[in-house]
């Protein structure tokens, strides 16, 4: 059952989501920002307009911004620190062809009218290369800030996620406790393809089968490769049982990727440290139980990162090239 559906292409969405995540095949991005800041919560965002530039000229098929509202402390990384749909706005203008993602908003944390406007905005204005990570959020700090429960988060992502949805379409009429779109009003702009590709970031507060039912693609966490793989393939019985065509799957890892190509990994935050050769084996292996992208994350690389980007080109990325 896992075999037959594997061999069914995504559902084309967007430019950026069709570019992307291909059944079977596994491609790579990057984790803004592109620098090392691994003994402190804050980067020095230098050259970031530039790294996103290269990391697009090299052929990475997509860079991933994050929602981070406030630098907690205790959570010790403050992101990318700009907004990120200014942000997206931003790089809409200063690239052509890479996706740009976000991973992920954090739905209970702002309204979804706003949400849906600004990531329609950002996708017409990088001609469809927006896709739309989405989480319930696991910095509890936060919420006090904004008078907001942490409790019921998950059931305001779900409202959230819907409103967004339906956003979509042509003067929805709907009710939720977001709010109650009706009498011919109409949100503008539409999205560049009449959609919004929404991929659900880990639980999100909900069961796998709402996931499965709802989502166009799942953001997961590392794990080891068995587990990763079970989880995998009940989710997409899941979808099968949905009547649902087959969705992508994307990792993130934090990579420190050493001068000797046969350095072994060892384990870091969310990552491996090794050489070029493991991580291609890693990598194979990954897209070998059904991962269509990992999106790696510098922070914690010792190396030079101009330096490491395009050892990663030349000796990673043509065995996991986009596919367009």
């Amino acid at each position: 059952m896992l075999k037959s559906i594997e061999k069914n292409q995504f559902k084309p969405i967007n430019r950026g989501y069709n570019s992307v995540f291909h059944s079977n095949r596994l491609s790579l991005g990057l984790v803004v920002p592109i620098e090392t800041y691994g003994m402190g919560a804050v980067p020095t965002m230098k050259d970031h307009i530039e790294r996103v530039q290269l990391v697009e000229k090299l052929g990475f098929s997509a860079v991933w911004l994050r929602d981070v509202p406030f630098n907690v402390p205790s959570f010790g990384d403050a992101g990318q620190t700009y907004d990120p749909f200014v942000y997206l706005g931003l790089l809409a203008g200063q690239t052509e062809k890479i996706a740009l993602g976000v991973a992920s908003v954090i739905l209970p944390l702002r309204h979804p009218a706003h949400v849906a406007k600004a990531a329609a905005t950002a996708d017409v204005l990088s001609g469809g290369r927006v896709i739309l990570g989405v989480a319930s959020g696991d910095r509890p700090e936060e919420y006090p800030a904004l008078n907001l429960s942490y409790s019921d988060r998950g059931k305001r992502f779900r409202e959230s996620f819907e409103y967004i949805q339906r956003m979509s379409e042509n003067t929805p009429v709907f009710e939720n406790s977001y709010g109650k779109p009706y009498g011919g009003m109409d949100m503008l702009p539409k999205p560049a393809s009449g959609k919004l590709p929404l991929l659900i970031t880990g639980g999100s507060q909900q069961e796998t089968n709402w996931i499965a039912q709802n989502g166009d693609g799942w953001m997961l966490f590392p794990r080891n490769t068995a587990m990763q793989a079970q989880i995998i393939a009940d989710w997409r019985s899941q979808i099968t049982a949905a009547g649902r065509l087959n969705q992508p799957v994307m990792e993130p890892l934090y990579v420190d990727l050493v001068e000797d190509p046969d350095t072994p990994p060892l384990p870091i935050h969310l990552g491996l440290r090794l050489g070029v050769k493991h991580l291609k084996s890693y990598l194979k292996s990954r897209q070998a139980i059904g991962i269509n992208h990992v999106a790696l994350n510098l922070r914690f690389n010792k190396a030079d990162v101009t330096t490491t980007l395009k050892k990663l080109a030349d000796d990673i990325l043509p065995d996991f090239s986009n596919w367009k």
